[in-house]
């Protein structure tokens, strides 16, 4: 089968290309609708895991998810989806650490702080990839678009942020900083390892997700409490499970590959910039779920900041259709504008299970 009949193989830049190919907007659309639509069934399905059947081990569920991914992956490359590409482990290594150092952070930063401050911490994830791309990569953004990303984060802030933002540590601070840092580097080489490395966003997940199964391996019995000495009901391998309780971990993995692929994809064919706005995006549509599905109340201030969200989010859309300001621009491995654009690789299918405690301690949000 050649690389042009095989329905998922991205289409990279001519080598030596130093124009980025813009894909049809449909495409992006489709992406993005995917994405929203995958992003938010996983987090009401992992709040069923959760709190119906009460399988509480963020660590263990993640390694789940990047399982399937890694199968999932396996499965479609012999279909014939996909055609393999050999990287070095050195070259994924960045991809898979960051995606491990990103659950793992997030989860530190969510038990160590408060969940107000967790929420801004959360919310500058955006400013942060626009710093970082801006040193990195010398990409900046128009006055127009940055002020239209300030309005989404004070929405998002003014409905999401329901608890007090105190600091209650010093160390609870720092892993925040740092989980805000890892999550933008990741977001960020999401979108740059394609064009480093030329390959499509199938081919980078099944080249970095052995590394990430093996460390979170290593991690699951250090931050979950396995049962290996004793097997009691609150223990991975002692879990009372039943088949409702493992259709529900299985249904929040398969869509954890789609998370895994719909993300790749959305910033592939846009930016990681524009892959955090739809993520407020994504948050302001699970408060709202909440409301509609499982009965959450609507304060007036959370419908105002929702209002204010979709403002900005709207007014982004704009400038990016018609002034490209979300675009994101192609660099090659110096960080110099101007690189070959292939494909996206970055998977972030634990971006709501990373939040899995968030609705025990803010019944509110119901992140999960």
């Amino acid at each position: 089968m050649s690389s042009a009949s095989k329905p998922f193989e991205d289409k990279a830049s001519p080598p030596g290309s130093s124009k980025s190919v813009s894909p049809p907007g449909y495409v992006q659309i489709a992406c993005i609708a995917l994405n929203v639509f995958a992003a938010c069934s996983i987090v009401f399905a992992n709040k069923i895991v959760f709190a119906v059947y009460g399988f509480k081990f963020v660590t263990t569920l993640t390694l789940i998810h990047t399982v399937f991914t890694w199968v999932g992956m396996i499965v479609m490359c012999r279909m014939g989806w996909f055609e393999a590409k050999k990287f070095t482990q050195r070259e994924v290594a960045p991809l898979a650490l960051g995606y491990v150092g990103y659950v793992v952070l997030n989860n530190l930063s969510l038990n160590l702080n408060t969940v107000g401050l967790y929420q801004i911490l959360k919310i500058a994830i955006t400013p942060t990839v626009i710093v970082l791309e801006f040193f990195m990569y010398r990409k900046v953004q128009t006055f127009r678009v940055l002020l239209a990303i300030l309005v989404v984060c004070i929405g998002v802030a003014v409905a999401a942020v329901t608890d007090k933002v105190a600091i209650s540590n010093v160390i609870g601070v720092a892993v925040g900083l740092a989980s805000v840092v890892v999550t933008a580097l990741y977001q960020i080489w999401a979108g740059t390892k394609q064009v480093e490395l030329r390959g499509s966003t199938m081919q980078l997940l099944l080249a970095y997700t052995p590394q990430a199964t093996a460390l979170l391996a290593v991690l699951a019995p250090i931050l979950d409490d396995i049962g290996l000495s004793s097997r009691g009901p609150n223990t991975v391998l002692g879990f009372p499970y039943s088949p409702p309780s493992v259709i529900a971990i299985v249904i929040s993995a398969l869509l954890g590959v789609l998370v895994s692929v719909s993300t790749f994809l959305v910033i592939g064919k846009t930016s990681s910039l524009t892959y955090n706005v739809v993520g407020h995006s994504k948050t302001v549509l699970i408060l709202a779920g909440g409301c509609l599905l499982f009965g959450e109340s609507m304060p007036v201030k959370r419908l105002m900041g929702i209002v204010v969200t979709l403002t900005g989010i709207a007014w982004y859309t704009y400038l990016t259709i018609h002034h490209g300001g979300g675009r994101q621009q192609p660099a090659d491995v110096s960080g110099r504008a101007g690189g070959e654009r292939g494909s996206v690789v970055g998977g972030m299918s634990t971006e709501l299970v990373a939040n899995g405690k968030e609705g025990e301690k803010d019944p509110l949000l119901q992140k999960i």
